[in-house]
Formats: structure tokens, C-alpha cells, sequence
């Protein structure tokens, strides 16, 4: 009998050098190409079936959300606007905040106001000294003086609206024109007129050196004008010439 006839079986194969041995209960995966060095890709998570994916990184760091929130429409962004003003707005600058075509913007300016004419409401818009604003309606006055007011009212002297309707109609004027017209010494009514923002300087005169006056861009908002031209004309005002020769 030879050696090898002693053993029960075939021998058992050689292991591959340097290939270490398959756990027990789990299957080899089959090699591909040449079979070096082949790993397999980490599987991509994926949101839960019924859950939004996650929001990107630079999001989710700073908190930004999309704005979904629908635009108001351009009525409303205008009377908000003026609600909040104190001055006359030009539809320039309105077009500019609400980032609208100018001329939309004067359109459904003039759509608002002639909305509040018919609807009788307690308010006005009103395009004046070159802007538009809000105004309380006139045959509402005397109920919204009582509030304001609490029946104390702050009005010109009179000596104070003379010379002021002299400035306005013939500005620039100094104060010795108007001393003239009024007959009287207007210093002190120019300077109160000046201090309260009705009278502005506007320049000199070339000939005398003497300051000139015009009215402010307030009086216009306080009539409630647009422009001097809409200041009522004088002539149907003035006496007759026969009246003047004879006093």
C-alpha cells in the first residue's frame, strides 16, 4: 500500500495566496474585470415615501425660506404709501417704491380718486404742489376740527393773510412792495409768515439788493392747489375805477 492510499478522500484545495477565507454561512460576490480591488458604491438615502426632500444646505444653514406670499394689488400698495405720508408724493416716486410704469401709477391714482368721489367716503385723494395726498373731505371740516382742535383754533391775524395774498400774486416781491400796497410795516408779519413755513426767500432784487419773497410749497398743500395758476383771479375782485377816484 502506498501513501496515498491511506487517505480517506481527494486533498482539499490550496487556498489562493494572500486571499483570505469566506465567512462562515455567507456567499463569495463573484469578481469582475480582473478582479482587483472593485468596491462597491455607499447607497444614496432617499426621503421617506409622503416627506419633502431635505432643504439644501445653505438654506437650511441661514433659515431662508421662498417668498410664496402673492403681491397686493397696485390700489392697495399706493393707499398704503400715502396713509403713511405727510407731504404731497410725486407719482414719480410712487412708481418708483411700487416698481410700476409711472404712467400705471397715475392711472390708478386717478381711479382712486374718482373711486372716493362716488363713494361719498370721509376722505379725498388730491393731486396738489406737484404730488399726490390724502385729504380729509371739506364738508367734513368742522367735525374734524372739534377733534383736532378741541375748540382751540391757531388761525392768521388778518394783517397776516393780506400780506400773504400779496406775496402770493406778486412774487417775488420785497417787503417794501408790499409795505407799499398794504400802506403799513410788514417786517414782523413777514417773519412770522417766514417762521411758519407760508413764505420763502427767492432771491434778490438786481437793482435794490433787497431779499425777495415767494410762498412755499406748504401753502399750495394747505389750499389744497396744485399750482398759483388755480388761485382765483383778481380782477372780478378789485372796485370799479369810479369807486377808486371817488374815496
Amino acid at each position: 500500500m502506498t501513501a496515498a492510499d491511506d487517505t480517506d478522500g481527494p486533498a482539499p484545495r490550496a487556498e489562493a495566496a494572500g486571499a483570505a477565507p469566506a465567512a462562515p454561512g455567507t456567499e463569495a460576490a463573484p469578481a469582475t474585470g480582473a478582479g482587483a480591488g472593485v468596491t462597491t458604491p455607499p447607497a444614496v438615502e432617499t426621503a421617506p415615501t409622503g416627506q419633502a426632500p431635505p432643504a439644501p444646505a445653505h438654506k437650511a444653514a441661514t433659515g431662508e425660506q421662498d417668498d410664496a406670499r402673492p403681491q397686493p394689488p397696485l390700489s392697495a400698495l399706493l393707499e398704503a404709501v400715502l396713509l403713511v405720508t405727510d407731504e404731497p408724493v410725486p407719482a414719480v416716486t410712487l412708481a418708483q417704491v411700487v416698481e410700476r410704469p409711472t404712467d400705471e401709477v397715475e392711472g390708478v391714482l386717478g381711479a382712486l380718486a374718482d373711486e372716493y368721489a362716488c363713494a361719498s367716503r370721509g376722505f379725498e385723494l388730491r393731486r396738489v404742489a406737484g404730488g399726490w395726498r390724502l385729504y380729509t373731505r371739506a364738508d367734513c371740516a368742522p367735525w374734524v376740527e372739534r377733534f383736532v382742535l378741541d375748540g382751540q383754533q391757531a388761525r392768521l391775524t388778518q394783517a397776516a393773510l393780506e400780506t400773504l395774498a400779496v406775496v402770493a400774486y406778486r412774487q417775488p416781491v420785497s417787503r417794501a412792495r408790499v409795505s407799499a400796497v398794504r400802506g403799513v410795516n410788514v417786517d414782523g408779519v413777514v417773519r412770522t409768515l417766514v417762521a411758519r413755513g407760508l413764505v420763502v426767500e427767492a432771491g434778490t432784487d438786481p437793482e435794490t439788493g433787497a431779499t425777495l419773497y415767494g410762498t412755499s410749497s406748504l401753502l399750495l398743500e394747505k389750499l389744497g392747489l396744485e399750482s398759483l395758476d388755480q388761485l382765483p383771479a383778481l380782477a372780478p375782485l378789485l372796485p370799479e375805477i369810479d369807486d377808486v377816484e371817488h374815496v
